[in-house]
């Protein structure tokens, strides 16, 4: 993710020794050399309480995504029960659509499904109502 600038870690209850053991003999095995990004424990739950995804009655923090911009002002948020997985590809994407729209200052928006070089919006008044224009559902992949 240092190519995009950005800093990304996890976070769950489970202790710096779960982690050790996730990380070698379950994530070394699906991702060469593991995740190469910090994993934090949350032992008590007082991150996950903050985010408001910690699971009082498991003990455990449940998976949440939060895409927080430079001023620390969360973006985006996805909070997802433990059967269903992420899209790792997907939150590369998006990262990509809000550095886009911050450099631009506000100029520019990514409409649904945009990709990195796909069209980009122009919002203001002449915008409402003439979106179809621009965008069509077969841009979403």
């Amino acid at each position: 993710m240092k190519s995009l600038g950005v800093q990304v870690l996890a976070c769950s209850a489970d202790s710096r020794f779960v982690h050790k053991i996730w990380q070698e003999e379950e994530l070394s095995k699906m991702v060469p050399g593991g995740v190469p990004f910090p994993m934090l424990s949350d032992a008590g739950g007082k991150i996950g309480r903050a985010y408001g995804v910690y699971d009082e009655e498991a003990g455990v923090n449940i998976r949440g995504r939060f895409l927080i911009d430079p001023d620390g002002v969360i973006q985006a948020m996805e909070v997802l029960t433990p059967p269903v997985g992420r899209k790792f590809a997907e939150s590369i994407r998006q990262i990509q659509a809000f550095q886009l729209v911050r450099a631009s200052k506000g100029t520019e928006a990514t409409p649904a499904g945009w990709e990195p070089g796909g069209i980009v919006l122009k919002p203001g008044p002449d915008l409402v109502g003439n979106v179809w224009k621009v965008w069509k559902p077969s841009m979403e992949k």
